[in-house]
């Protein structure tokens, strides 16, 4: 069959079968045996974290390859290490992004995703111990993080073969976590929705700061400031606050 005629009729089935949506309690994964090529979808609620490399063009530009593949090699493994300790699902690595799914309903589950990204946030770039203190003989990484939550559905797309296929994340929340990202960068990485914000635990919220006298002061770690989404203005919260990695 020509080329042409094989594609037509592959895309004319997809959109006249009906689609096969189930939902599921875990993160899928690419070997999930539910998924197919053929209109099926799973189905999951979780909290996103998107993080976002700023200036990475520059980095290019300034470093020879080797370099810059030091850098990313040193940014992903601080990713993956953190998000894997505190039962986050690293998926869809895109160039210097990536997506992390925290499944789950509850509160303490959404609140853990906001205190991983607030470690991550920690290990890349506290002054003293954060790995940018190592990259600085090349160039400290800066990044922005956005999070929100919602019910995503989760496809395959490609073709069968080992390196024709990935999977495609599908919900507001995956695009509004990335949109929010982007408004972040140092010093205030990380960026959380109006739905985030409502539903933080108080050890996600408040922090803890000294006034006078070192007497301790409870204050809210978070920043309302508003952004432009769908063609509409919404609040977020921006912070700088980190949780300490041990």
């Amino acid at each position: 069959m020509p080329l042409r005629d094989d594609i037509r009729n592959k895309v004319k089935t997809i959109l006249d079968a009906s689609f096969s949506t189930t939902i599921v309690d875990y993160v899928p994964r690419i070997d999930d045996t539910k998924l197919t090529f053929f209109n099926t979808g799973l189905e999951f609620e979780a909290t996103v974290v998107f993080i976002d490399m700023r200036g990475s063009t520059a980095t290019l530009n300034k470093h020879n390859k080797t370099t810059v593949a030091k850098i990313h090699m040193s940014y992903f493994h601080t990713i993956v290490k953190i998000a894997n300790a505190n039962n986050g699902h690293v998926r869809s690595f895109n160039g210097d992004s990536a997506l992390i799914f925290f499944q789950g309903i509850t509160k303490n589950s959404l609140s853990n995703a906001v205190l991983t990204a607030m470690k991550i946030r920690y290990m890349l770039s506290d002054v003293d111990t954060g790995i940018n203190t190592l990259l600085e003989k090349y160039s400290e990484v800066d990044f922005g993080i956005g999070i929100d939550h919602g019910k995503i559905l989760c496809t395959k797309v490609g073709i069968g073969g080992e390196h024709n296929r990935d999977l495609f994340w599908i919900e507001n929340c995956v695009n509004k976590s990335t949109v929010v990202g982007n408004k972040c960068k140092s010093p205030n990485h990380i960026g959380i929705s109006s739905y985030i914000y409502s539903n933080l635990n108080d050890n996600a919220k408040y922090g803890i700061r000294k006034i006078y006298y070192g007497q301790d002061e409870k204050v809210d770690m978070w920043t309302l400031a508003t952004f432009s989404y769908n063609g509409k203005y919404e609040y977020y919260y921006y912070t700088n606050w980190h949780v300490t990695v041990l």
